[in-house]
């Protein structure tokens, strides 16, 4: 309890804060070696864009490629630091892995959600963590931010040189970070790969950045626990916001036990 106040305290001023060694080992070698075989069968290979990185590797749509990455969304020393940034009606917004390879420049700088049409600063949208699947230094590419400049009233220039700090951690680590707050990866300069999972929440009254409705089968979205399934947008925010002609899409698709009454159903009559 209290590094998760600790945390949000944290995030609350300057925009980001660490958890420290929270990722159990074994999961995090399972992960990597996981990875390391999608990209073998999947083929990856890295993008043609400065923005995603000529030299990184990355896997996107995570929760259709095996048992072990629903482990992720729904960790528990992760989930609830996230729900206090947000709320507890928040979605898997995207699931990916980034694995910055040797000689990779650092990322333009920028904010998760500075395409939202949203004046600024404005409460916390997205929040999104970085697991460390291996050490992040400053000499590998560790994620580089801006502190405090969640609550700055405009968006950054990606190539205007600012003050930022990198944040190192251990394999096993966490970076939880508001979108509002100016960021970007490290350029590598080492002969190791700097891997990490981008686990990436938005309010539940967002659209997700990876459509998880569609991009995830329903045979598999019917093997996840409940939380998973409410989580990837299997769910009612606020008892209104996801409904299906008044049916709980859980309920309609799923077949889940799911609570089918609407805000609407607890207004009383017109009379009353």
């Amino acid at each position: 309890m209290e590094t998760a106040e600790r945390c949000l305290a944290q995030v609350a001023e300057e925009g980001y804060a660490v958890l420290e060694g929270v990722i159990e080992p074994e999961l995090a070698d399972a992960l990597a070696a996981d990875l390391e075989r999608l990209e073998t069968e999947l083929g990856i290979v890295p993008a043609d864009n400065l923005f995603e990185g000529r030299r990184t590797t990355r896997i996107y749509n995570l929760l259709a490629h095996g048992e072990l990455y629903e482990r992720i969304p729904v960790h528990p020393a992760v989930l609830p630091v996230v729900e206090g940034v947000l709320d507890p009606g928040l979605l898997v917004s995207s699931l990916s892995s980034i694995a910055i390879g040797p000689g990779e420049r650092a990322q333009p700088l920028h904010a998760d959600d500075q395409m939202i049409p949203l004046p600024r600063p404005h409460p916390a949208i997205i929040c999104n963590t970085m697991w460390a699947l291996t050490d992040f230094t400053e000499e590998n590419g560790a994620t580089r931010l801006v502190p405090g400049s969640h609550l700055a009233d405009h968006v950054p220039d990606p190539f205007t040189p600012v003050e930022m700090v990198a944040a190192e951690m251990e394999k096993g680590s966490v970076l939880v970070f508001v979108g509002s707050i100016w960021h970007g990866g490290g350029e590598n300069r080492t002969a190791q790969r700097r891997v990490g999972i981008a686990m990436n929440y938005c309010a539940g009254f967002l659209r997700q950045q990876e459509n998880q409705q569609l991009g995830i089968p329903l045979a598999t979205l019917r093997r996840f626990p409940r939380r998973l399934q409410e989580l990837c947008g299997f769910s009612l925010y606020n008892g209104l916001v996801g409904h299906i002609e008044k049916q709980h899409p859980g309920k309609l698709l799923l077949g889940a036990d799911q609570d089918a009454s609407l805000v609407w159903d607890y207004a009383g009559s017109p009379d009353t």
